[in-house]
């Protein structure tokens, strides 16, 4: 679990007893690509830090997928409607390459939250950088053309830009496929 602890503190200074607290918790687990970790309308029960390899999630709308987001190694997927909500997944995510992953139950996360300091203020951080995260993704829809925002995709996420397919990247774009292709192709 290096990857996941060294991004972990590089988000918040957490000590090695509220890490070895969340150490008891998980359980190693390997998980091939296009494997569904979240499925919407489902309880999943389980949080994942990624240890290695990339997921992407997505909503179903009128039959096609819309990507939302993309987790690479150190970070970590949930539900938050079932973490915070107590309701099924409004999304799905799966995994784009096989993935070693940590989980652990939702309700042994909320309790660590509940009970350490450290790891709420920890959670508080991801939420906050998640929270910042779609609301630059918001404004550049709104105000960027595709080009630019491709161009702020690219500094934002380069390991994903690398790693995953294109029709994936055009999604979280709000572009099509040709349009992004037609991007990429002019330097």
């Amino acid at each position: 679990m290096d990857t996941v602890i060294a991004k972990m503190r590089s988000q918040y200074p957490l000590s090695d007893n509220a890490i070895r607290l969340l150490l008891e918790k998980v359980d190693l687990c390997r998980y091939p690509k296009r494997t569904l970790l979240i499925s919407a309308g489902r309880f999943c029960k389980y949080a994942y830090f990624l240890e290695q390899g990339m997921t992407r999630s997505y909503w179903l709308v009128n039959g096609e997928e819309i990507t939302t987001s993309f987790s690479t190694e150190g970070g970590i997927v949930f539900s938050m409607d079932e973490l915070y909500f107590h309701k099924p997944s409004e999304e799905f995510v799966e995994t784009l390459e096989d993935v070693v992953a940590y989980r652990i139950l939702l309700t042994d996360l909320l309790h660590l939250f509940e009970t350490n300091l450290e790891l709420a203020n920890w959670g508080r951080i991801i939420h906050q950088n998640e929270y910042r995260r779609l609301h630059r993704s918001h404004q550049e829809q709104l105000s960027l053309s595709a080009k630019e925002r491709y161009k702020q995709f690219q500094k934002q996420f380069p390991e994903v830009c690398q790693r995953a397919q294109l029709g994936y990247i055009a999604s979280y774009l709000g572009v099509t496929l040709s349009t992004l292709s037609r991007i990429r192709g002019q330097k």
